[in-house]
């Protein structure tokens, strides 16, 4: 089957897409905890802009996790297989250690915060590595495009949670109550798990944890050579570099324009959702038509025009008081980012999905996420220290700036219309 003959109706419904509308929820949700609601809880209680900036260190397990990959190749936990039962132990670690949090005093506690957070970055990173193996055992080559756009979208709506619902109830209630209430909604994904099948392969798991470790890497230097391998590499790390800067510490600057946590849950965050949501689904159809190198392309330069709206936002400076007007605004700039990144997105986890080898999914997903989460968790880090030496505008023109080169690797690694063949397995 090829892209041009794929009954699009027939795969949108059907069961495989269904489940990765769950390992995108159940992706998404520990990491939007970490990125959207912690930063909002930690300001919201006092703690400065620099150390909120400092937390994004703990996404270090998302850039390290190739490292334990292999284990997760090779072994296999009792009774549930290879793939389901690594899923629903990282699900259920995920769901007790995210209730903690509001055990915790951030402004006497920010230490055990930052470790706590560090275990749930551990435990989230492992679930992705097991669920990007399973969702691209599951989708043939020709369904990537389709299959991945489903999985970032419900990746995104499962930021409803940390970065709408939980904002909005902790206005009204406790926040030790929001965290368990947040943790609670990992359970669709643990049922999930449950319910779906082991996925086979007919080239099989590694039989030993040397092949585990050393083939995966062997079998992409050898199919892409060192040069193209490096080229690919390059661009993995560059391509999301100034959109992840750009939302980093998105939160903050809303609360630092003056817009109150309700406003935040109830308007921006619904406007970053939903143009995200339907740029995801006409990004995976387009792609049908377009190939994954156009649509790196087309969508890539949406992606870079549209962190310039939040540089537009910013020149106002602070609001004394947000009326309508600039609650439309708001909606406007993060409706067209999120339209952006949902694209560009939606492109970006197709190449690294066709640029694994079936027969080593979980290990060489794990190095190209490993190494697209570099920036998220390195750079950001200095984020706070950047917005306080230059202000919102300057960075986020930065931000701007930092997105170029990514492009540029295009011409090296995606040139336009030319799609490899599939692997074969």
């Amino acid at each position: 089957m090829t892209l041009a003959t794929i009954n699009w109706r027939r795969d949108v419904f059907s069961r495989t897409m269904l489940v990765c509308v769950f390992t995108g929820f159940a992706s998404g949700l520990p990491l939007y905890a970490l990125i959207n609601l912690l930063p909002a809880w930690l300001r919201s209680e006092g703690v400065d802009l620099k150390s909120i900036g400092l937390f994004a260190l703990i996404g270090l397990p998302y850039t390290w996790k190739f490292l334990w990959s292999p284990l997760m190749d090779r072994y296999a936990l009792p009774l549930l297989g290879r793939r389901r039962g690594w899923m629903l132990a990282s699900q259920l670690a995920l769901l007790a250690s995210l209730a903690v949090f509001g055990l915790f005093d951030p402004q006497q506690d920010i230490w055990s915060i930052a470790g706590l957070a560090l275990t749930v970055a551990f435990f989230s990173a492992s679930q992705d590595i097991v669920l990007d193996a399973f969702r691209r055992e599951i989708l043939s080559d020709a369904e990537l495009g389709l299959g991945n756009t489903v999985h970032i979208n419900a990746y995104r709506l499962a930021g409803l949670v940390p970065g709408s619902l939980s904002l909005i109830l902790a206005d009204r209630m406790p926040w030790g109550s929001v965290f368990v209430i947040t943790a609670l909604f990992m359970l669709p994904g643990a049922l999930m798990t449950l319910m779906v099948k082991e996925p086979k392969l007919a080239s099989g798991s590694p039989k030993t944890l040397r092949q585990a470790v050393v083939e995966p890497f062997h079998e992409f230097v050898t199919r892409q050579g060192w040069q193209g391998a490096l080229w690919i590499l390059g661009f993995i790390f560059l391509y999301k570099l100034g959109d992840s800067m750009a939302t980093s510490l998105a939160t903050p600057f809303y609360l630092d324009m003056g817009y109150a946590k309700s406003q935040i849950g109830l308007v921006a965050k619904h406007a970053g959702l939903w143009p995200a949501v339907i740029g995801g689904l006409l990004g995976g159809l387009w792609m049908i038509k377009l190939g994954i190198n156009r649509a790196l392309w087309a969508f890539g330069v949406v992606q870079v025009v549209s962190i310039l709206g939040f540089a537009w936002l910013a020149s106002y400076g602070r609001f004394d008081s947000v009326g309508a007007e600039q609650l439309a605004m708001l909606a406007v700039v993060i409706g067209f980012e999120a339209l952006g990144v949902g694209l560009g997105t939606a492109a970006f986890v197709a190449f690294i999905a066709r640029s694994t080898h079936p027969a080593y999914t979980a290990t060489q997903f794990a190095l190209f996420t490993s190494l697209a989460a570099v920036p998220r968790t390195l750079a950001n880090a200095a984020t706070g220290y950047i917005v306080e030496s230059i202000g919102w505008t300057s960075f986020f023109f930065l931000c701007t700036a930092l997105a170029i080169p990514g492009m540029m690797l295009l011409v090296k690694v995606a040139p336009w219309g030319d799609d490899p063949a599939p692997h074969q397995a």
